[in-house]
């Protein structure tokens, strides 16, 4: 692969941003999703969506004293599914930009500006917050080492598949380009954990760009996280889904998580 120029750089136009959505899905969350909000700084979003995916706890409760639009799902479709709900929503609210975050506190909304700025540069489409700036941190912070030794193999391994460069493959905060959410037939996609892997993947067969920046984490009880079981079951699907990947980048594959979306342009599909 050759050299960009500069002036290809340049020739990129900003992006109109006159609408950010910010989209948490949620699941028991009651106790964090205040202090979530109020991390994120004033004035850098429009909108906030909470899908709550059948929580047992005040979740929507809370969410709407917050003066949050909350949708209720009426049967529990698991984090890829809630995602779906998530991105139809924001779509139709006229969202230029898509923030997604987790509800639990775990990620430092303060980089929410910061991220949005780099989407209007027109130079990335998708933002990744990377958890991992330096080992030391990430494990001082709280990561769990069996977690951070799987994130670092899996995220070498997917880096290698895709052609990128990124730190962090596995995050919950994530920043999109309207384009890039009307494009994408996310609604093909697992219902499931593996969704974020197969975001990514229909993300570069559509050659969009992916960028990142560091974002601090915290972990501790109330903060979300699935247990070892599910996160090997996790780890073998996202090495199944680069698998898909590269079979649909070399023509041998007609699968549908990297078909265009039969969605309209503009429209939000809710």
């Amino acid at each position: 692969m050759g050299f960009v120029r500069l002036e290809e750089f340049r020739e990129r136009p900003e992006r109109d941003i006159k609408k950010v959505v910010c989209v948490m899905p949620a699941y028991n969350a009651e106790l964090t999703i205040e202090k979530t909000l109020r991390s994120i700084p004033a004035g850098s979003v429009h909108e906030f969506i909470l899908v709550d995916d059948c929580s047992k706890d005040r979740t929507v409760e809370v969410a709407r004293s917050l003066g949050i639009s909350v949708i209720p799902h009426e049967t529990n479709k698991g984090y890829g599914g809630n995602q779906k709900t998530c991105y139809d929503a924001a779509l139709a609210a006229g969202a230029d930009v898509v923030v997604m975050i987790h509800p639990d506190y775990q990620y430092d909304g303060r980089i929410t500006p910061a991220v949005v700025s780099l989407l209007k540069t027109g130079t990335v489409d998708v933002i990744l917050g990377s958890r991992i700036r330096s080992r030391r941190e990430t494990l001082e912070g709280g990561m769990p080492k069996y977690k951070y030794i799987s994130n670092r193999a899996l995220t070498i391994f997917e880096n290698m598949m895709l052609g990128q460069n990124a730190g962090d493959l596995h995050t919950g905060f994530r920043a999109y380009a309207r384009e890039v959410l009307e494009t994408i037939n996310y609604h093909a996609n697992s219902d499931d954990f593996v969704f974020d892997s197969e975001f990514l993947a229909q993300s570069v067969y559509h050659r969009f760009r992916i960028g990142d920046v560091p974002i601090p984490t915290r972990y501790f009880d109330e903060a979300s996280s699935i247990n070892f079981r599910r996160s090997l079951k996790y780890g073998l699907e996202t090495v199944k889904v680069m698998f898909k990947y590269k079979l649909a980048q070399w023509g041998l594959s007609k699968s549908s998580l990297f078909k265009d979306s039969a969605r309209p342009s503009g429209s939000g599909g809710v």
